[in-house]
């Protein structure tokens, strides 16, 4: 897979986004998928507690980063919620999309949508991450982590991921997390590639380097 400056982070100022609302107008109700075969796509998000799909905003940065690195990549959209993520990663020609998430009716949705655009290369599993992830794993290529604000999961997600089995070598780890929770503590092999922050979210792009 192509990489692209990985030894130079780039660093930018603060954005306005609302994490909160599922689009950037500040609507709700729906993920619109920004590029890709299904640009410009709106599809229905189930309406469940906590849920906060990615704003388009801060997901076109997110994909402008991997937008060498997603063409025939095996991602893992760890805390799928709506699934934007991984419908995004499946526009932009990724080869296969495993999303994890907890809520049935959340899971049901993402299933639903998948019909919807007729994609057969993604598989849905309704469980909770950390019991999915305890497991050893295949790798992927690229690793979505968005998980629910303030309950302390993301140490443990990375912990799990980096020891067993889910990350190939040269793997991208996307991480969106409230800024107050700081830079994560990652593995030391790990670089941050991109950092940003908009509103009360930070999102950052690691390369996982070669041991």
């Amino acid at each position: 897979m192509v990489r692209r400056n990985p030894k130079n982070p780039a660093k930018q100022p603060n954005g306005r986004g609302n994490h909160p609302s599922s689009n950037a107008g500040g609507g709700s109700g729906f993920v619109r998928i920004i590029s890709g075969k299904w640009r410009g796509r709106k599809l229905p998000v189930k309406n469940v507690e906590g849920l906060r799909p990615t704003t388009d905003r801060v997901k076109e940065t997110v994909f402008n980063w991997l937008a060498a690195d997603l063409y025939q990549a095996k991602c893992l959209d760890v805390f799928a919620g709506s699934g934007g993520l991984g419908l995004e990663a499946l526009s932009r020609q990724a080869d296969h999309v495993t999303l994890l998430e907890l809520d049935k009716g959340a899971a049901a949705q993402i299933n639903l949508n998948l019909a919807t655009l007729n994609a057969d290369n993604a598989t849905v599993h309704n469980i909770d991450a950390l019991q999915y992830l305890s497991q050893t794993g295949q790798p992927f290529d690229v690793v979505f982590i968005d998980p629910p604000f303030r309950k302390d999961l993301l140490s443990d997600v990375l912990n799990k991921l980096e020891h067993n089995g889910w990350l190939n070598k040269n793997a991208l780890i996307y991480i969106e997390a409230e800024k107050e929770l700081g830079v994560p503590d990652v593995p030391a092999h790990w670089d941050m590639i991109k950092e940003k922050h908009a509103g009360q979210v930070s999102f950052r792009l690691y390369l996982r380097e070669e041991k």
